[in-house]
């Protein structure tokens, strides 16, 4: 997982302007997201660059609720995770999260990063894998 929280003065106009990278597979083609809100009104037109997520209320939810530990997590050394394969499925989130940078990586690769790919499932695009169905 890479995060960068450092503030800067490029920001966003939306409170939350994300864009995902999402490979299913090695070797796959890349799908593209966004997800972008201002006061938590998403774009009324759902096909539009704005947020083109399949369930972006349900992303911004998501978002609205795990996005600050998720994206800027506190160091944990007591965190034991379960030695499991969930899947070949990686993201990448760039962008802005309430005015603070988002860089981060998701995988399926053991137990807590299974935990965070299923809490954010709906940014990552409720594709194949990305439900977080094992």
């Amino acid at each position: 997982m890479v995060s960068d929280n450092t503030v800067d003065t490029a920001k966003s106009e939306y409170d939350v302007d994300l864009t995902v990278t999402l490979t299913e597979a090695p070797g796959a083609e890349d799908r593209t997201f966004h997800l972008r809100s201002a006061g938590g009104v998403l774009s009324p037109d759902p096909n539009s660059v704005d947020s083109n997520l399949p369930d972006a209320p349900a992303a911004l939810a998501a978002v609205e609720q795990f996005g600050e530990e998720i994206f800027f997590p506190e160091p944990r050394p007591d965190r034991i995770c379960t030695q499991q394969y969930g899947g070949p499925q990686v993201a990448v989130v760039k962008g802005w999260f309430r005015g603070r940078k988002v860089h981060s990586h998701f995988s399926r690769t053991d137990g807590c990063e299974i935990a965070r790919w299923k809490a954010l499932a709906a940014l990552l695009g409720n594709t194949g894998g990305s439900s977080g169905a094992v």
